[in-house]
């Protein structure tokens, strides 16, 4: 019998304990698939920090090391420079990487660290209660802003795309969303992207994934989809930000 389509190696067979809707399965999917088409799965060491994606290394097959809170790139910098050789890839959430790890981050940009950094955007704190992140829009609701977020109180989400790619050093930016066909598509091509261009030695490469949280958002999954297109997108402009490679 012809295999149509099975899993992807780089998944181990280990169920998923995401919530139902969230969409860290579909970007785990991409992720792993590229690593296999890529032939580097058997030198890519994954980091999982702090939060829901912490559970990450639980399901990549790869190697893979947990981060303290907002500290992955640090570590990915480590393993990167110790073996060269090595495919370093953090995959962080917002909460993780825009609040107590945006000092990590810009820094790794600023040094041009050779390494791939798979963000995912869902504009809350997942894992501890749904609180207000830096990447929560106005006006929406969370545990810790039941009013609605306000610009005079907690300030502007911050854009990370747009801030890394007034660095000089950071390589390849590029914002997407899974909440469609068509974009789980696209996203696929810009993870393939930045895996190819540390290959190659570019320098520093992030995805920037919008992302679903239907428990946080006390939404359905398919209302969620919905919040990412009508809500998030508006704000946070999918696109290519920075790509030092192109012609």
């Amino acid at each position: 019998m012809a295999v149509i389509y099975e899993k992807s190696k780089g998944l181990n067979e280990r169920a998923l304990t995401y919530c139902p809707g969230c969409t860290h399965g579909i970007v785990h999917k991409l992720v792993a698939e590229t690593l296999v088409e890529l032939d580097v799965l058997g030198r890519a060491v994954a980091i999982a920090p702090v939060g829901c994606s912490v559970f990450a290394y639980d399901f990549f097959n790869c190697d893979g090391v947990q981060a303290a809170h907002g500290r992955a790139p640090a570590v990915a910098t480590g393993i990167k420079r110790c073996a060269p050789d090595s495919i370093v890839f953090t995959y962080q959430g917002d909460g993780d990487l825009a609040a107590i790890g945006t000092a990590e981050t810009v820094h790794a940009a600023h040094r041009g660290e050779n390494i791939t950094v798979i963000f995912i955007n869902n504009a809350i704190y997942g894992m501890t209660g749904g609180q207000l992140a830096p990447t929560t829009l106005i006006d929406q609701k969370t545990s810790t802003s039941p009013f609605g977020r306000s610009q005079s109180a907690q300030g502007l989400p911050i854009k990370v795309c747009e801030m890394l790619a007034a660095i000089p050093s950071s390589f390849y930016l590029e914002r997407t969303s899974v909440h469609d066909v068509p974009n789980i598509r696209k996203t696929k091509k810009a993870i393939k992207k930045a895996f190819q261009y540390q290959i190659e030695n570019r320098g520093f490469t992030m995805v920037e994934i919008l992302s679903t949280c239907p428990t946080g958002w006390n939404l359905t999954p398919v209302d969620s989809m919905g919040f990412v297109k009508d809500q998030m997108m508006p704000y946070y402009p999918l696109g290519v930000y920075k790509d030092g490679g192109a012609e």
